[in-house]
This record gives C-alpha cells, sequence and structure tokens, in this order.
C-alpha cells in the first residue's frame, strides 16, 4: 500500500490502489505551487483512492478552470492535485518510500526556467501532449 505524509507529519494518508501517469510539470504556475524547478506527480489510477489518516492541517487551494492542490497550512508541503475538489492525483515527494512509478514525461518545458537542467530518458513537451492511458 502507498503512504504518505507532509513534512511535518500532521498530515498522512493512504492510497487503496495504484497509480499512473507520472509526469513532471515545468510551467509556471507549477514552479510556484511546488516552490521549485517543477511538480512531479502521478495520477490516481482508475477505482484507487485515498483515505486521509491524519487531516490535521490540511487546507485546498483551488484556480479557475477546476484545478487545485491540496496542502499543509503548516508546513506547506502540497501534497495532492485536485480535480473539481477531488483528489486527482499525488505529489511524489510526500509518497513514503517506491511510489511503484517513474516520470514518464516532462511538460511545458518550453516555459520552464532558465536554471532548470532536466535529466533522464524521459520525452520532454513543450506543452502537454495527448498521452495513451493504459
Amino acid at each position: 500500500m502507498i503512504s504518505g505524509e507532509c513534512f511535518c507529519a500532521a498530515i498522512s494518508y493512504e492510497l487503496e490502489g495504484t497509480l499512473q501517469n507520472a509526469r513532471s510539470c515545468h510551467c509556471s504556475r507549477c514552479r510556484k505551487a511546488f516552490s521549485g524547478a517543477s511538480s512531479a506527480y502521478a495520477e490516481l489510477a482508475p477505482g484507487s483512492k485515498i483515505r486521509w489518516t491524519s487531516v490535521g492541517s490540511l487546507a485546498t487551494y483551488s484556480s479557475s478552470g477546476g484545478w487545485g492542490i491540496g496542502f499543509c497550512s503548516n508546513c506547506g508541503s502540497t501534497l495532492c492535485g485536485l480535480w473539481n475538489g477531488e483528489v486527482h492525483g499525488l505529489t511524489l515527494g510526500c509518497i513514503n518510500g517506491d511510489p511503484g512509478v517513474e516520470i514518464e514525461a516532462h511538460l511545458f518545458v518550453g516555459s520552464k526556467a532558465s536554471w532548470d537542467h532536466i535529466g533522464g530518458d524521459a520525452p520532454q513537451y513543450d506543452k502537454f501532449p495527448v498521452l495513451k492511458e493504459e
């Protein structure tokens, strides 16, 4: 079972199921939301669901268009991505141990920060490509 927590451990979860479509997004919005070069996240596979085991200081932010994030208002860790208020994906950095996925694509590299040097073999896309779902 996949589990995770924020930096201060006030929020924790268990994933009943698996992850899919691990990606790293280098757009300016993700750089700000994750305070880094990019986001690293994976979507919940169909039928998977998150069970919060401790919600401590869980807060959410939603932008226009239905997208949002779930984060700890105490330590600032971004834990999940939201779509229309529901958990859509998990940030890989807050997962305890091996998440069972690897980054399969780098998105919005056309707008990445000048200081961001992308490594690895995953394909890079200037925008959001149409990716096949398994």
